[in-house]
């Protein structure tokens, strides 16, 4: 279905606020892809806080404009899918996943940091943990030297606690000096 004048600068103004928060852009060809598989294509990028959509590239293309994605307009060719995420990971991680499944979704290429990346790069990208779970390994390398310090005083405080109860019964079954046994 085409759209008027109004329908085209509103979709590329939702465009343009959604890349405006993102931080990574995903471009992946889906010809041959099924509504199916679309759907639950969707549902996990909607439940991963990943924006997705299909639009022309000459909107896309505009949407683009004056951002650090401009760098992909000419790559911008083709039934292509969309897909902008704050989280530097998040849309690389779903369309990598689905792309991992369906082999006529091809990744055509990602943007990160201004950077352009082939299908490698977006695989890579993919593969690197979320936010969540690096600030989680960082808290843990963070606490590992104080648990080990605490696990160290603990064994500290029960060999002197457990050296003085044992020491008090010793010292009456032993004789005293210069006492016959």
């Amino acid at each position: 279905m085409s759209l008027n004048l109004e329908g085209k600068k509103e979709v590329v103004s939702e465009v343009i606020a959604n890349i405006a928060k993102a931080q990574t852009m995903v471009l992946a060809e889906y010809r041959g892809t099924g509504v199916v598989g679309m759907t639950k294509l969707r549902a996990e990028a909607r439940a991963k806080g990943v924006y997705l959509r299909v639009i022309k590239n000459t909107l896309a293309r505009r949407a683009v404009e004056g951002t650090s994605f401009e760098i992909a307009k000419d790559k911008m060719v083709g039934p292509l899918i969309y897909s902008f995420s704050e989280d530097a990971v998040a849309a690389a991680k779903v369309v990598n996943d689905f792309a991992k499944g369906n082999e006529k979704f091809v990744i055509t290429l990602g943007i990160y940091n201004g950077k352009m990346l082939d299908e490698a790069g977006v695989k890579a990208l993919a593969n690197i943990p979320s936010k969540e779970v690096l600030l989680a390994q960082l808290v843990g390398l963070l606490q590992s030297p104080i648990s080990r310090i605490a696990r160290v005083l603990a064994a500290v405080a029960g060999q002197k606690s457990e050296g003085s109860v044992d020491a008090a019964p010793a010292a009456e079954a032993a004789p005293a000096p210069g006492s016959a046994a």
